[in-house]
């Protein structure tokens, strides 16, 4: 469960981390599964604690944020006044996503001796920074197999599972909206379905594609997948007829809201998967259905693409349909948008869905995930791709 903890509450004179804890934990959760605090006067808050069981995960957007070390505390402050403290011990992760935050050697230090990846995010949602101990992920054996696997069969494997996983996803999330909408609008219902069956031919189509390295194969398994992700998002467009106005799926530079929040959306994610790679030992930057490019996290691309669906889509979409209009500054989204968008994926990442037999957080099969992908290029194990519920 995600927790959204406006900090001016507690003044100046924050307690830190067991103030934090003991709100929560006498509190309780608030409706619809979310605790938010409230102040008596109304403020517009700079920094969020978005908490999950037992850890942390601080999001910085205030300009002019500082971050330092107190004791064996983070302690964000602005304008003189301390708006968080939380104990290293209890940080999950830290993501700056404005302009302007400055932090100390000493936090960064701290950090890093906890395991506390510090993560920085562009505008559009990209992370285009990120600080962590270079030893938390000193795989060799797991990144060895990683590159000869690019060379033989195991890529051509994984990257249809990856392809796979996203098509499935695709059709599930359909699914999900469409049962809402058979009786009410049955138009739309079938319209939804006929999008599902044609993802589902499409998983017939890349079953039957074989090669013996994934170079061979690359462009094939794009095509099916571009073909699916075309009925895929023409369904979206049916869903938010009358909703927001989108015109069909653009990518990096989108200004319209709808595609601008799904692409922040995504960044957000970005971070959860990279983080769960590198844990696992992998290499980000060295992926099978991505091509490889200077700069380009081609493993994170290919792993997300299963989880794109279950996290982002789901519960953006689901706003939109409710009447959720982000707020927009010369074409991107305001830092108020960033937070709400931010928070919203980091609260989906907290639910639980069904993995291996057992209810786990979404943030957990993100992990164990990685951690199969890494058994199964060291040809430990399969590797089969996450499906959700709908």
């Amino acid at each position: 469960m995600v927790q959204a903890i406006d900090k001016r509450m507690f003044g100046s004179s924050c307690g830190g981390g067991e103030r934090v804890g003991t709100e929560l934990a006498r509190k309780g959760p608030a409706r619809a599964g979310r605790a938010v605090f409230t102040p008596q006067r109304r403020v517009d808050p700079k920094e969020w604690l978005s908490h999950s069981p037992g850890k942390v995960h601080l999001i910085v957007s205030g300009y002019g944020a500082y971050l330092a070390k107190r004791s064996e505390r983070l302690v964000v402050k602005e304008e003189g006044h301390v708006t968080a403290e939380v104990p290293f011990a209890d940080l999950e992760q830290v993501t700056i996503v404005g302009n302007g935050a400055l932090l100390s050697s000493d936090v960064v230090y701290h950090c890093t001796e906890h395991g506390v990846a510090i993560t920085f995010l562009s505008p559009n949602g990209r992370p285009y920074a990120r600080i962590s101990s270079p030893t938390l992920h000193a795989s060799v054996a797991t990144r060895r197999a990683q590159m000869l696997a690019m060379e033989d069969h195991r890529g051509v494997v994984i990257a249809k599972r990856f392809v796979e996983g996203k098509i499935r996803n695709q059709a599930v999330t359909l699914k999900y909206f469409g049962k809402y909408r058979r009786g009410a609008q049955p138009d739309a219902y079938r319209k939804l379905m006929d999008s599902v069956r044609e993802l589902e031919a499409s998983l017939h189509e890349l079953d039957r594609l074989d090669a013996p390295q994934i170079d061979d194969i690359r462009s094939q398994l794009l095509s099916v997948e571009g073909r699916a992700g075309k009925a895929y998002w023409d369904a979206i467009g049916v869903l938010l007829e009358g909703k927001a106005d989108f015109h069909g799926r653009e990518h990096r530079g989108a200004t319209d809201p709808v595609n601008a929040t799904l692409n922040y959306g995504y960044g957000v994610l970005y971070n959860e998967a990279w983080a769960a790679l590198l844990l696992a030992g992998l290499e980000p930057f060295a992926g099978f259905l991505h091509v490889d490019r200077p700069g380009k996290p081609s493993l994170v691309l290919d792993f997300v693409e299963e989880f794109r669906q279950a996290v982002v889509d789901r519960p953006l979409l689901a706003d939109f349909i409710k009447g959720f209009t982000p707020a927009m500054e010369d074409g991107q989204l305001a830092i108020s948008a960033r937070r709400r968008i931010a928070e919203t994926v980091l609260e989906r990442l907290e639910s639980q869905e069904e993995y291996g037999g057992k209810r786990h957080r979404l943030r957990t099969i993100l992990h164990l995930q990685a951690r199969r992908l890494a058994t199964a290029l060291r040809q430990e194990s399969e590797y089969r791709p996450f499906v959700s519920s709908w």
